[in-house]
């Protein structure tokens, strides 16, 4: 506790004495001041400023200790297992458990690269998840972006708990259960109220209120015998936001000062200095290029960014114009949030796409996907003029309010060419304000920390370099560089109120997703498509007699990605003559099992590839023996 002791330095010649400190002690319940003579000689007013000074720096390392708010003499523990998330942007998911319950803090996506083809998302390996089954509780969830649920359809169909979050991330989950024909599983729903701990197996968890790129975010504070664990989810510090609901910075502090074990914090942005722009720097770059605009506006951004959204529309209807929505996420993202009553427009104000022609191009407001290059975007499909009823022209003004994923920066750069090609004028990187991050920058990053106060700090959320600058920035905030753990995905830490410590790895990895189907890809299915691609095909039909061991008629070679179509005759005459050299040296009776002659063909004609060309194909015999 600390002391509550006030030095009186009011001056009195009339007095001589040598100590002059009033402190003020409760008693029943009332402030007794117990006044003493103050000094006449130097010494005494130094002892007291003295005096005054070591208590007050007490009370300073008191309050910045987070040791002393913790419960030293306990024996429980938590453990953390990421399972998606770091090292990577993207398909964040994490186990948090005590000994008898787990709970699993979002189930996100990701998205393959361009060696995964026909992989449409990538979700995390639910393998450890299978092996805790019979300790897991719930899943709890964060807010409603992609990266933080795209994965939950597909955990649901293994395993059925009670999902927690509030209404925009379960109703966003619901959609996606209805594809997939889940809808029974809404039952599993429970929404919460924040600032209202909920008991959950073990754990106590109250939803914080954050603010992030998208509306109804939340701070997670996770609560065992062992002590509170506060994770950030994606978050930023904004204090005008849209939706007038800044950060509930008071809540954080209010468990900051309880104590706090752990910090598991957004890392995404922890290379910007200062300050993220808050989302309202938006408004005044929209009201400038709508008030140039000849023609129709379409201004493209994330689809789940309803703050963007919602200041483009109201700057659209100030110039008196139609709003049409265009592309089935957003579409499906507006509809959610209008019913449940987190965006309010008049519904006379929206128009259909086929209507749009109906109306002056002034007159118009296009809200559509596509804004990251998308192949199958609404917005891509007009720049080629295969939309159904858009189709791009010269007094077009496209607004991309979005800024590129990493490893998108190509498919952006394709969709303004086109865009460009088409005629119209485009704003990207025009206006420094056209698009904010959602993501804290490193001074809000400090005052989460300072907020927080915790004892031990694991960054996540980011790829490693984020990881490591957002620790140097913990370091920076009081941390102590052995408190500080930079977690890998599968990595198990053990935490308690006197230690951290690495436990084991878990199996993780990534699950291939076809999405146009709902369904999973074999690894063999994706490492088969990278050689066809990478390495080239050689396709082997042969029949041959087993007596003599020799090819009866000719072989036939198709190859792809070998050779070129004038070298094709070439080639199919080299294979021929390995497969007779190859029959005339093989063991006896091997031939007698196809399947065996198949594979030490394939071994021979793989070593002549490896040797002539450098390649490693797949290879593919067909032998039937007579």
């Amino acid at each position: 506790m600390e002391e509550n002791t006030v030095v009186n330095t009011q001056n009195n010649a009339n007095e001589n004495t040598t100590n002059n400190t009033n402190i003020n002690t409760p008693s029943k319940g009332k402030t007794v001041q117990q006044k003493r003579k103050p000094p006449t000689s130097g010494n005494g007013w130094t002892n007291d400023l003295k005096k005054a000074f070591d208590i007050n720096e007490r009370i300073q390392k008191e309050r910045l200790n987070p040791h002393n708010k913790l419960n030293l003499k306990t024996n429980s523990n938590i453990k953390i297992t990421p399972l998606g998330g770091l090292g990577e942007i993207g398909g964040n998911m994490m186990v948090i458990e005590t000994n008898n319950s787990a709970i699993i803090v979002d189930v996100g996506m990701s998205f393959p690269d361009d060696s995964m083809h026909g992989v449409d998302i990538l979700v995390p390996d639910f393998t450890y998840i299978r092996q805790i089954r019979s300790k897991i509780v719930a899943i709890v969830i964060t807010h409603a972006h992609e990266d933080h649920i795209g994965g939950m359809p597909y955990i649901f169909k293994e395993i059925q708990v009670p999902i927690y979050g509030t209404s925009l991330p379960l109703e966003m989950i619901g959609s996606k259960f209805d594809e997939h024909k889940l809808k029974q599983h809404r039952s599993y729903f429970r929404a919460v109220q924040k600032r209202k701990p909920i008991r959950i197996g073990e754990f106590e968890v109250e939803w914080i209120h954050i603010t992030h790129s998208i509306v109804d975010s939340s701070a997670l504070a996770i609560t065992t015998e062992a002590g509170t664990i506060i994770h950030t989810g994606d978050f930023k510090i904004d204090h005008t936001p849209i939706d007038n609901y800044p950060t509930d910075i008071h809540r954080l502090a209010y468990y900051g000062d309880k104590g706090v074990l752990a910090l598991l914090s957004d890392s995404t942005n922890s290379h910007a200095p200062g300050f993220t722009r808050t989302e309202k720097t938006v408004g005044p770059t929209f009201e400038k290029i709508f008030s140039t605009a000849k023609g129709r506006v379409i201004m493209s951004t994330f689809s789940s960014n309803l703050h963007r959204i919602v200041q483009a529309i109201e700057t659209g209807l100030r110039y008196n114009r139609k709003i049409c929505i265009i592309g089935r996420s957003m579409e499906k993202n507006i509809d959610i949030a209008m019913n449940l009553g987190y965006v309010k427009f008049p519904k006379s104000n929206f128009i259909d796409a086929h209507e749009v022609n109906k109306y002056l191009d002034k007159e118009i407001l296009i809200i559509t996907t596509g804004s990251q290059g998308e192949p199958m975007s609404a917005l891509f499909r007009m720049s080629i003029h295969e939309h159904r009823h858009i189709k791009i022209k010269e007094t077009d003004q496209v607004i991309l309010s979005a800024k590129a994923i990493p490893g998108n920066e190509g498919s952006v750069s394709e969709i303004i060419n086109q865009l460009l090609k088409a005629g119209a004028n485009v704003a990207y990187k025009d206006f420094s304000d056209i698009h904010v991050s959602g993501h804290a920058a490193q001074e809000e990053q400090k005052l989460m920390l300072r907020l927080v106060k915790p004892k031990f700090f694991l960054p996540v959320h980011g790829e490693y370099n984020h990881v490591v600058k957002h620790s140097q920035t913990g370091i920076e905030c009081g941390i102590l560089e052995r408190n500080t753990y930079i977690l890998s995905d599968g990595e198990q830490v053990e935490i308690a109120p006197k230690y951290l410590k690495r436990v084991k790895t878990v199996k993780t990895g990534k699950t291939y997703i076809d999405n146009q189907r709902n369904r999973k890809i074999g690894d063999d299915v994706v490492l088969d498509r990278q050689t066809m691609a990478n390495e080239g095909v050689i396709m082997i039909v042969a029949q041959i007699n087993e007596d003599n061991r020799t090819i009866e008629g000719q072989a036939r070679v198709s190859s792809f990605g070998i050779v070129d179509a004038k070298s094709e005759k070439y080639f199919a005459k080299e294979i021929e003559d390995i497969l007779s050299n190859f029959l005339s040296h093989i063991k006896p009776g091997i031939l007698k099992n196809t399947r065996s002659t198949e594979e030490e063909l394939r071994k021979v004609v793989r070593k002549h590839c490896i040797r002539k060309y450098r390649k490693y194909p797949m290879i593919v015999p067909t032998i039937f023996v007579q």
